[in-house]
C-alpha cells in the first residue's frame, strides 16, 4: 500500500518543477492529485504526462474566488481533501532599497495571501472532516535574513509564521501544519531570476543544489500519516547551509 493510498492532495503551482515533483511522487504514493496554476498548457501536459491520478485545474492563488471553486469542485468530486500542499510562489532578486512598491505588493499577493487562503479555504474543510495534512512551502529564506531578496525573505518569514499560528488553531481538530524550507533548487524559477547558480552553490555545505525531488520526498513524509505527531514545525532540505 502506498503512503498515501486513497488520500486526495491538491498542490498548488504543480504546472512544473518542485510542484510537478511533489504531484509524481504523491500519485506514486497512491494519492489522487489535483495540480493548480496559472500556466494552463503547462499544467494540463504535467496532468497528461503523469496518468489519471492527476488532473489540472485553473488557479490564481491570490484570488479569493478561485480558492473557493477550487475546493469546492475537488471536494463535489471527491467528498474530501486530505493533503494541502501551499507550493505556488515567485523569486525576485531585489534588496530593500531596489524593490518597487507594485513589485512587493505582488511578491506578498502569491507568496503570503495565496497561503494564507489556501490555510484557510483547506482548513475549513479538514476540520469538518476531522484529518487533513497542510504543508505550505516556505524557504530557507524564511529561517534567516537574505540581503539580495528582501521581499521574498519577508513573505518566506511569513509563511513560518502562519504555518505556527494555524498549526495551533487546528491542533485539537485532527489538522496539522507545518513547513518545509528548501535551500536552491535548479527550478526554472530560479534560472528565471537570473540568478548565479554556482556561485550560490559555492556557499553550499554539501557542494550541490538538491533536486526538485529531493524536497518532494520531504513533502511526501510531512504530508503522510507516517508524521501524525509533527504539527507547527520547519523541516529544512538545505545541504545544512543553515547548520
Amino acid at each position: 500500500m502506498g503512503r498515501l493510498e486513497n488520500k486526495i492532495a491538491l498542490i498548488t503551482g504543480g504546472a512544473r518543477g518542485q510542484g510537478a515533483a511533489e504531484a509524481e511522487r504523491f500519485a506514486a504514493e497512491g494519492a489522487t492529485v489535483y495540480i493548480t496554476d496559472v500556466r494552463d498548457d503547462e499544467g494540463q501536459a504535467t496532468a497528461e504526462r503523469l496518468g489519471e491520478q492527476v488532473r489540472f485545474m485553473h488557479h490564481d492563488v491570490t484570488s479569493e474566488s478561485d480558492w473557493i471553486a477550487v475546493t469546492t469542485s475537488i471536494v463535489e468530486q471527491e467528498g474530501r481533501i486530505d493533503v494541502l500542499v501551499n507550493n505556488a510562489g515567485i523569486f525576485q532578486i531585489a534588496r530593500s532599497l531596489d524593490t518597487s512598491l507594485d513589485d512587493w505588493n505582488r511578491m506578498v499577493a502569491i507568496n503570503q495571501t495565496g497561503v494564507f487562503l489556501g490555510i484557510r479555504e483547506a482548513g475549513r474543510i479538514m476540520k469538518a472532516q476531522g484529518s487533513g495534512s497542510i504543508v505550505n512551502i516556505s524557504s530557507v529564506a524564511g529561517l534567516g535574513g537574505v540581503g539580495v531578496s528582501h521581499a521574498y525573505s519577508a513573505t518566506k518569514w511569513a509563511v513560518r509564521g502562519m504555518t505556527k499560528s494555524a498549526a495551533l488553531e487546528f491542533a485539537r481538530s485532527g489538522v496539522r501544519v507545518n513547513s518545509v524550507h528548501p535551500g536552491i533548487i535548479a527550478t526554472d524559477m530560479m534560472h528565471e531570476a537570473d540568478t548565479d547558480i554556482d556561485a550560490m552553490t559555492a556557499g553550499i555545505p554539501m557542494g550541490r543544489t538538491a533536486t526538485a525531488d529531493e524536497v518532494a520526498n520531504v513533502v511526501l513524509f510531512v504530508a503522510s500519516d507516517e508524521a501524525s505527531y509533527c504539527t507547527g514545525h520547519e523541516f529544512v532540505v538545505d545541504g545544512a547551509m543553515k547548520a
